[in-house]
């Protein structure tokens, strides 16, 4: 298939796709950005190439004159996570969006041409999630008009800093604001600066340092560190004070919501979810080109073996991963839209679309960071004993994907967030004994989020929403053709979304095992899949694309919404969502999914041919996916031979260790067995 319009379109338009492809060019023939061998270097060395890395960047900003959207793109092409990432995704973010216009006259422009280097110091030792248990104090002076910034305990302790340990000059430290009187206000935000600018040495009253090797050698060359505060003073102006303030005799100006702060940590979020589908991307394309030159098994009539992608064992794998990855690369864009409007909003003081963004960020982190690391294993496994090799290209993304799980919220404590906000909406409209009914204003202007709450209402009410996709009931039975209709996979979702919520505050004094993680998932579950509905009737309205690549794309989406409908059964065959045509008919199925996994088998059939299509339009080069097994023209085999080469053991027929290890032991085995009694073997 074409796919020149697809690439341009999942890069968010022809300017952006041609400004990545002109940067990929320069970086890519650049030797700062070489990335052969570094799979031999040790920590330090990779954390030394890391910075080169970075230096080099902004060099080529300066003389080829990039503006900022360049450098931000050419960021994302340095698939390492490097100190810079929290500079750009953390420190800068919550800077720009929270500091007063005093500090913002004295160190936006610095933060921007990095003539300081900063980091964001939230997680402790003792506390991550928990962020209202934080130990670290803040204690205002009035006397010096200062802010004493403290660690109390060992369990105060920042820890797990990105670009603290040896990198950072500057860092937002959250911290319990305290008052003269000893009141806690809970944490707030506090600009420190960490390092002198002079000779990079810690300023006194820190403690500072590198926190270690990661699990899986994982980002290597961030230096994840660790600080302590022994009593450090900083002016009154350091606090973060554009919403919440003190007065200079001590007094505490409230911010007009009591979340505000949570605006960067909501950007970071944002981040995630179009980190995560650009990731995803980068393991399906490496398999399923792979999948599609490995030839193993059954020979064809051609007398070669069978492509292995062939085999509905491995497409049907495949496959859902790639539709995952487009789809939550467009999420992830608008995602990033609805935080700039909620951020421009924020800077006037309206904080309205802060509880939706905040309850949307928290599922969507949970649900593509949890999908994407079984998804990126999911693929390395389908690759074989290759895909076990540091060459697949994917070991290395998996390592540094893990941890997406537990920073930024640990998704099993995330999940009570999304929870919270569903139960909130619930009472909202139904009231606390959840028998109340919702007027016909307050339906209409249903949160995106809670779209699916409106499913609840009366069905045999008049409709309140004059809506045509707003069915009264869910399906009825399992025909083979309601799989294919993305609108009924959607209400099942909607459904599901509702019964779990409204189970959930049936039963909130005594939850099961699962509940939480159960609503957390099904809720996002409903609002992805309504964008995912609007995205394949956005489709028909693209006028750049090819009716070809429109009923391609179509049936990727519909791929995704079946395959989010089978991971959802146990929760539709619990609330009775599914039923069986004709049960007692002779010879047939029993099963009320199996016409849903009869689907998916002809939908991936059917999306077999376009595979390679489809992971070409994403528009990754050799340079940017560094795979042997993913590369574009096919030759795996030789690629692997190369890289083999490149082994520093190989520099030498006979090893070192020869001579100290393996000639002793051959040695000693030798008259060992010259001793021994042959017949008692």
């Amino acid at each position: 298939m074409a796919h020149r319009e697809l690439t341009s379109d999942v890069s968010d338009g022809k300017d952006e796709w041609e400004r990545k492809e002109r940067l990929v060019q320069v970086m890519s023939k650049d030797p700062a950005f070489d990335k052969r061998g570094r799979e031999w270097m040790t920590r330090t060395e990779k954390y030394s190439r890391g910075l080169r890395m970075i230096n080099r960047m902004y060099d080529l900003e300066n003389s080829l004159g990039w503006n900022r959207q360049d450098t931000t793109v050419a960021t994302g092409l340095l698939d390492e996570s490097l100190p810079i990432s929290l500079h750009v995704t953390a420190f800068e973010p919550v800077f720009l969006l929270q500091a007063s216009p005093e500090l913002l006259d004295r160190y936006a422009a610095l933060t921007a041409t990095r003539g300081i280097f900063g980091c964001y110091l939230q997680t402790e030792l003792g506390h991550g999630s928990n962020v209202a248990s934080l130990e670290t104090t803040a204690t205002y002076i009035p006397g010096t008009k200062e802010f004493d910034i403290h660690s109390p305990t060992l369990s105060s302790s920042k820890w797990w800093i990105g670009a603290l340990g040896k990198t950072a000059t500057h860092g937002v430290v959250q911290a319990k604001l305290i008052l003269p009187g000893g009141e806690d206000m809970g944490p707030h935000l506090f600009f420190v600066q960490l390092r002198s600018l002079e000779t990079h040495k810690l300023l006194p009253g820190i403690t500072a340092g590198d926190i270690g090797p990661k699990a899986f050698d994982g980002t290597p060359a961030n230096d994840n560190g660790f600080a302590r505060f022994n009593h450090v003073r900083i002016p009154k102006e350091h606090m973060l004070s554009k919403f919440a303030q003190v007065t200079d005799d001590g007094k505490y100006v409230k911010p007009p919501h009591a979340k505000i702060s949570y605006g960067g940590m909501l950007y970071i979020r944002s981040q995630m979810v179009t980190s995560a589908g650009w990731i995803t991307a980068r393991a399906a394309v490496i398999a399923i080109r792979y999948a599609t030159v490995r030839r193993q098994g059954t020979k064809g009539h051609d007398g070669l073996e069978k492509q292995v992608i062939s085999y509905p064992s491995l497409h049907t794998r495949l496959l859902p991963i790639l539709s995952r990855a487009y789809v939550y690369i467009g999420m992830g864009r608008a995602l990033s839209r609805s935080f700039q409007t909620m951020a421009q909003r924020l800077s006037t003081g309206d904080a309205s679309l802060l509880a939706e963004l905040h309850a949307v960020t928290s599922g969507l982190k949970v649900l593509c960071t949890t999908s994407s690391v079984q998804d990126l294993e999911n693929a390395r496994r389908s690759m074989g004993g290759h895909g076990y090799g540091a060459f697949s290209g994917i070991g290395k993304v998996y390592a540094d994907m893990v941890p997406s799980v537990t920073y930024e919220g640990e998704n099993f404590v995330l999940d009570q967030q999304a929870v919270r906000a569903a139960l909130k909406a619930f009472k909202n409209l139904f009231g606390d004994d959840g028998k109340s009914r919702p007027s016909s204003s307050t339906l209409q202007n249903l949160p995106p989020s809670t779209y699916y709450l409106r499913l609840l209402i009366d069905s045999k009410e008049p409709p309140v929403l004059h809506d045509a996709s707003n069915n009264s009931h869910p399906p009825a039975s399992s025909s083979s053709s309601s799989w294919n209709d993305p609108e009924t996979l959607i209400l099942l979702l909607e459904w599901r979304a509702a019964l779990l919520v409204h189970e959930m505050a049936q039963t909130v004094e005594d939850p099961d095992a699962t509940i939480y993680q159960r609503v957390s998932k099904g809720t996002t579950e409903a609002f992805v899949a309504r964008r995912v509905g609007e995205m394949i009737s956005g489709l028909r309205a693209n006028s750049e694309l090819k009716k070809q690549d429109v009923g391609v794309l179509g049936r990727l989406y519909l791929l995704f919404l079946q395959t989010t409908v089978e991971s959802a059964l146990s929760d539709l065959l619990s609330f009775s969502l599914l039923r069986i045509q004709n049960p007692s008919r002779i010879g047939a199925s029993r099963d009320p999914t199996r016409g849903l996994r009869m689907a998916i088998a002809k939908n991936c059939l059917a999306l077999l041919p376009e595979a390679i299509g489809l992971t070409d339009a994403i528009g990754f080069s050799d340079w940017e996916l560094d795979s042997a097994l993913g590369v574009y023209d096919g030759r795996v085999y030789q690629a692997l031979w190369d890289t083999a080469q490149l082994e520093p053991l190989n520099a030498k027929e006979v090893p070192d260790a020869y001579e100290e290890s393996i000639k002793p032991m051959l040695l000693r085995g030798q008259r060992m067995a010259s001793k021994l009694d042959r017949t008692k073997l």
